[in-house]
C-alpha cells in the first residue's frame, strides 16, 4: 500500500491539469513592498493605480477645484511627486529637494498643458524609480527602509483615491476604469 501511495504522489505533477500554474515562490518583504508599489503605480489590483487615475486628463481638468477648499488633481500630483522624490532621494543617499518645512507648499502649482503633461511623466518616472530601487535593494536596505516604503505606498494610494474623488466631482471620471 505504501508503494502505491508513493507512486501516486510521485505522479501527481504529471496528473495536474495543463491549465494549472506553478506555485509562486514564498512572499518576501521585498516582494510584498514591490507589489504594493506596483499596484499603487500602474498595476490595477484591488484599487485604481495612480497612472490610471490621471490618464487622459486635460490641464483644465487637472487644475479644477470644487470651490470648497479641496485640492485639485494637479495639486495632489505635485504633492505626490515632491514627497516620492524626497523619500527616494533619502533612500538612495542623494540630495533631497529643497523644502521650507511647510507641507502646503508641496501642493502649490500653476498648471498649463505643458506643465501638466510633464507632471504626469514625472509621477510615472518617480514611481518607476521607486520600483527599481526596491527591486535592486539588498535585504539589509529593505529591512531598514520597509516602514518608510510601506508608508510612501500607502500615501500614494490615499492621494490616488482623492484624485479619483475629485474627478468624480467634476464629472471627468470614467467608471469603467475601476471605480463606479
Amino acid at each position: 500500500m505504501k508503494t502505491f501511495i508513493a507512486l501516486l504522489l510521485s505522479a501527481a505533477p504529471l496528473l495536474a491539469s495543463p491549465d494549472s500554474k506553478p506555485t509562486p515562490p514564498p512572499a518576501t518583504l521585498k516582494s510584498i513592498l514591490l507589489e504594493q508599489f506596483q499596484t499603487t503605480h500602474a498595476n490595477q489590483d484591488w484599487f485604481v493605480p495612480a497612472s490610471k487615475a490621471v490618464e487622459g486628463m486635460t490641464a483644465e481638468q487637472a487644475a479644477w477645484r470644487d470651490g470648497k477648499g479641496n485640492h485639485s488633481v494637479a495639486q495632489l500630483v505635485s504633492h505626490l511627486i515632491f514627497w516620492d522624490t524626497e523619500a527616494l532621494a533619502r533612500l538612495q543617499n542623494k540630495p533631497v529637494p529643497k523644502f521650507s518645512g511647510k507641507n502646503d507648499e508641496t501642493f502649490d502649482i500653476n498648471v498649463n498643458k505643458e506643465s501638466w503633461e510633464q507632471m504626469v511623466k514625472d509621477l510615472d518616472r518617480v514611481l518607476t524609480e521607486w520600483e527599481k530601487a526596491i527591486q535592486s535593494a539588498d535585504d539589509a536596505t529593505i529591512q531598514k527602509w520597509a516602514s518608510t516604503i510601506a508608508h510612501v505606498s500607502a500615501h500614494n494610494a490615499y492621494h490616488t483615491g482623492q484624485i479619483i474623488y475629485v474627478r468624480k466631482l467634476q464629472g471627468s471620471w470614467n467608471p469603467e476604469k475601476g471605480v463606479k
